[in-house]
């Protein structure tokens, strides 16, 4: 059931608007809002460099609590590190 799924940290999900549907894996979440990365992008050596401990930009998708109930589930991934 659609409507009993909770979403959680690290879960791929597809969330399903009328216009301009998003999917991607759930990379960030507190009560406030969750963020749905649906892109990364390597840095340039000379970004990485300057900011050793982040090596790819991430493209992020914010979505609210209210939202949440069109979220459907794919799988799930161990940790951010597992590309799979």
């Amino acid at each position: 059931n659609a409507m009993s799924y909770e979403p959680k940290l690290n879960d791929y999900v597809k969330w399903n608007r009328d216009k301009f549907p998003v999917e991607g894996w759930i990379y960030f979440m507190d009560s406030a809002y969750l963020t749905i990365e649906i892109g990364t992008k390597d840095k340039h050596c000379d970004d990485v460099e300057h900011c050793p401990i982040h090596s790819k930009y991430h493209t992020l998708v914010v979505c609210y609590p209210e939202s949440w109930k069109q979220l459907t589930y794919v799988k799930s991934r161990e940790c951010v590190y597992d590309e799979k």
